[in-house]
């Protein structure tokens, strides 16, 4: 299969050419985690990049992301454009969820991160990145990001990733245990650290991104505008057969998104209460038809369409705030 890389495809990179000029504001964009309701997100940064018209890297200063909004996030500071990723996880997504086991699931994962991020480094980002991982052992995030300015310490040892590659460090955010294998990464200096997904300690990881930009690089409250980015809330799906094993799996698959989604909601009040001079459009619309019905292992790509077209509606809704947090100005088209 022919991996889509960022200077192939649509929209024509001359449809994606504004200019934009200084205007001092430092900009975040901040994608929480979510499996394949990332879908829905993709929904919204479409309608982003296509107000902008440009490559979201060169509009946003710091890009975050945990699981889903990490593999997101890791593309959009490589230069991809988001009909790109939209093709990746068309193709990837469903055969990552439909697999059976943990072992599977991650196998899978592990391709998808291989094939798309192949040996790209934290040191080939454009922009400033932090993709969010949890550690197992010490119950602590791990926070992988390309820039020492974004370093709350101990910067003379800084190195970009901790010296892991973007596809291990995007499949260590991304593992969702117990139903993905945990992740064990190698840093620069030699030690091994176990890994889970960035959801078990900032699936928003909009109040890190924020930390970064306040505390590390040192920006001014008032000169920041931050966008954070959901996956929406939907209906919980009900189990198709009435085996004990069924009914078990949906249970478990709820409780993590219980988990995930208390979570999203703590850094959320925890992010308006510590920063609410920090001016921030939050995206993450909550749906309840029976129809939209869903969880993070969702592979039915009808219902994957669905919350794409949702997050492009959740754009819409808040479209004149983002044009005057992110144009700042006249586009200037090269």
């Amino acid at each position: 299969m022919s991996v889509p890389t960022p200077d192939m495809a649509s929209p024509k990179p001359s449809e994606l050419a504004a200019e934009y000029p200084s205007d001092g504001l430092f900009r975040i964009l901040s994608l929480d985690g979510g499996g394949a309701k990332g879908f829905y997100t993709l929904g919204v940064l479409a309608e982003i990049e296509g107000m902008l018209q440009c490559p979201l890297y060169k509009r946003f200063d710091l890009i975050f992301g945990t699981s889903t909004g990490a593999i997101i996030a890791a593309l959009l500071a490589l230069g991809y454009k988001v009909a790109n990723i939209h093709e990746l996880y068309k193709n990837h997504v469903p055969r990552i969820m439909k697999a059976k086991s943990a072992k599977g699931k991650s196998v899978a994962l592990a391709v998808l991160a291989n094939e798309v991020f192949d040996k790209a480094a934290f040191t080939d980002v454009k922009t400033g990145i932090g993709i969010v991982a949890t550690k197992w052992v010490i119950e602590r995030p791990m926070i992988f990001k390309g820039d020492v300015a974004q370093a709350h310490g101990r910067k003379g040892t800084f190195v970009p990733g901790f010296g892991v590659s973007v596809a291990d460090a995007v499949q260590a955010s991304c593992s969702a245990y117990p139903f993905f294998n945990r992740k064990i990464v190698t840093t620069a200096a030699g030690d091994k650290v176990e890994l889970i997904d960035g959801g078990y300690c900032a699936n928003n990881p909009a109040l890190y991104a924020i930390a970064d930009g306040v505390v590390a690089m040192k920006k001014r409250p008032k000169d920041m505008r931050v966008v954070s980015v959901g996956v929406g809330v939907y209906p919980e799906p009900k189990p198709g057969w009435k085996m004990w094993f069924a009914k078990k799996y949906l249970v478990s698959v709820q409780l993590l998104q219980k988990t995930l989604e208390v979570n999203t909601q703590s850094m959320e009040q925890l992010r308006s209460i510590l920063f609410k001079d920090i001016r921030t459009i939050r995206i993450s619309d909550t749906f309840e038809r029976p129809e939209m019905a869903t969880d993070l292992m969702e592979h039915n790509l009808g219902k994957l369409n669905l919350l794409r077209q949702r997050g492009s509606e959740s754009f819409a809704a808040r479209e004149a705030e983002l044009r005057e947090a992110l144009c700042g100005g006249m586009a200037v088209a090269q």
